[in-house]
């Protein structure tokens, strides 16, 4: 079994990361269309400081909040203490998910899947989510699609995007480099912040790595047969758009037909 907190340099500035992250809602609005049809307590498995689990909560959802990062959910619980919602937070690996509950309804965005990087990890997680869905329960989770373009990117530093610090008056402009290991199916990322003054100069920089697998569609399609998932769905993205040869991710909505 890998460990998950070895390849967790990523998660390890919760404020960070919301800055990065807090502001993606597009997978909000078709959780929410599944969670109006579902009866008492919703998974949110590696749920990070809560980017979707307070939403949902807020709308009148009972959550849980699951994720094996003490800071994440530290951050996720301040961030919620105020809020008149319902939401138990509970540190875990999702691999060895313990809860004395049963859902009809998991989740696990923010393409978390790609945090299992070997058969064994995948096949505990998918066994844990087996394990705490009802009969005819939904799970419901991203990964990216493994094209071309996407696992052959550049192993030199490429420009990716800058970030405005609201607490101070830096800029982040982030850039990216990465290898993929084919053997393993898995990508090394490192990602390189670089802190910018209002004049221009780089007064800081800070890189993290991490590493995330990539699952083909046909393979994903026997590793959920195998843990009793039928796939209902697949798409590219939130909005239902079909998947196809040029996609750049896949959703999954798959029932639970068997223990």
């Amino acid at each position: 079994m890998e460990n998950i907190k070895a390849n967790s340099e990523e998660y390890d500035d919760p404020i960070l990361y919301d800055k990065e992250n807090e502001s993606y809602r597009q997978d909000l609005p078709y959780l929410l269309k599944w969670a109006s049809k579902t009866e008492g307590p919703i998974l949110d498995l590696a749920c990070g400081t809560g980017r979707a689990t307070i939403p949902l909560a807020r709308k009148g959802y009972k959550l849980i909040g699951v994720d094996v990062h003490k800071g994440m959910l530290d951050e996720a619980k301040r961030k919620s203490a105020n809020l008149n919602v319902h939401i138990d937070w509970i540190e875990q690996d999702a691999r060895m998910l313990n809860l004395n509950v049963r859902s009809q309804l998991i989740f696990s965005v923010g393409n978390v899947f790609q945090h299992f990087l070997t058969n064994e990890d995948q096949d505990e997680f998918l066994s844990s989510v087996n394990k705490h869905l009802e009969l005819d329960g939904v799970f419901i989770f991203d990964t990216r699609f493994p094209s071309a373009d996407e696992l052959l990117q550049p192993e030199t530093e490429e420009y990716w995007r800058t970030i405005e610090d609201e607490d101070t008056p830096k800029k982040i402009d982030v850039y990216t480099k990465s290898t993929y290991d084919s053997l393993k199916q898995v990508q090394h990322y490192t990602t390189i912040r670089k802190y910018v003054d209002d004049e221009g100069t780089i007064v800081d920089e800070q890189r993290t790595n991490i590493r995330l697998r990539y699952v083909f569609p046909k393979e994903m399609e026997r590793i959920l047969s195998v843990h009793g998932l039928e796939i209902v769905h697949l798409f590219e993205d939130w909005n239902e758009t079909p998947v196809t040869n040029e996609s750049y991710g896949m959703v999954y909505v798959c029932k639970k037909i068997r223990d």
